[in-house]
């Protein structure tokens, strides 16, 4: 198996790099994905795009596949903090037909045995409740069985943890939130079926995006994070999450406070899990994406939804990458 040399770190710290990123052996057939607002669009249409090698997908703060229908003005008056009118999921549903037909996303019958899990905080003023009741009932129309939906929580625009972010009722960077429930935990007790190890302890790693995400990953950020724990060095098979992030929370905006706070690496290190954080970056023309989100619009092409998709195409190139023999 072939090593890719990137700058690596301890998970408590980015003041000092050395090292490379040692072999790992990765099932890329069973696949966990995840992701916050932007993050949780994304990571919805990863699910679709490769749904024949995802097996759980978790969701926060988002709304349905597709529902920006190649627009920002979609986006802004349909699918985050107003509506006008309902969601037409009928519509979407129908413009999945086509792509299911032409192969641009997954069939159905290869996400209905996945386990989706999605949150929305009942205090959450950017993403409405409307917009992701509207997701989970998107899922249960696919014929999804295994859906859990937690929306009972008095949570702000953010990603929850057991005891690190800022308040609690409050959204704001790095958009995690102290309180006192580990979505992480939660979400990946349900998504995934790796099993608990004695060991608790990795790395977090960082490396050039440009380089593993090819061509597909011009509108991407040019380092990445991926944690791996410390028997996933050992030469031991391991899964793999990929987690995306929210708008305003990519690296080059908060640092590693996301990636270190949201628990999901102490779940992964204790589950022989890796875990790869793809990065966006903002840009003010060409594509137009000042807060640095997740192309859930259309910004980069109009495939952008499909596994034609640059971005789609560059994290799955990642993630193959980190597997490579």
């Amino acid at each position: 198996m072939k090593a890719i040399t990137l700058a690596v770190t301890s998970a408590l710290s980015l003041s000092a790099f050395a090292g490379e990123l040692p072999a790992l052996k990765l099932d890329l057939s069973n696949l966990t994905v995840s992701g916050l607002s932007s993050g949780g669009y994304m990571a919805g249409q990863f699910h679709q795009a490769y749904g024949d090698k995802i097996t759980g997908v978790g969701i926060i703060a988002a709304g349905p596949y597709y529902c920006a229908q190649g627009s920002i003005m979609t986006a802004l008056g349909q699918c985050v903090n107003k509506q006008d009118g309902a969601i037409d999921l009928k519509a979407l549903n129908e413009t999945l037909a086509q792509w299911r037909q032409q192969g641009l996303i997954a069939p159905e019958t290869a996400i209905e045995d996945d386990k989706v899990w999605v949150l929305h905080g009942s205090m959450d003023e950017k993403v409405i409740a409307p917009v992701t009741n509207a997701l989970v009932q998107q899922y249960r129309d696919w014929g999804v069985e295994q859906l859990t939906y937690i929306n009972d929580k008095p949570f702000a625009h953010h990603f929850p943890a057991e005891s690190n972010g800022t308040d609690c009722a409050v959204s704001e960077a790095p958009f995690v939130g102290n309180c006192g429930y580990n979505a992480a935990a939660e979400m990946l007790n349900t998504i995934s079926d790796a099993k608990a190890t004695e060991t608790d302890t990795g790395e977090l790693y960082r490396f050039n995006q440009q380089e593993l995400g090819g061509e597909f990953a011009e509108s991407l950020a040019e380092t990445g994070y991926v944690f791996v724990p410390q028997s996933c060095t050992e030469g031991n098979q391991c899964q793999l999450h990929i987690n995306f992030h929210g708008c305003k929370q990519y690296a080059e905006a908060v640092g590693t406070d996301y990636i270190e706070q949201n628990g999901i690496n102490d779940w992964a290190a204790v589950h022989n899990t890796v875990v790869l954080y793809p990065q966006t970056t903002a840009s003010a023309l060409m594509p137009m994406n000042p807060q640095g989100c997740w192309d859930w619009w259309g910004y980069t092409d109009e495939h952008y939804a499909t596994n034609k998709g640059q971005q789609v195409q560059a994290v799955m190139k990642m993630a193959e990458s980190l597997s490579r023999e």
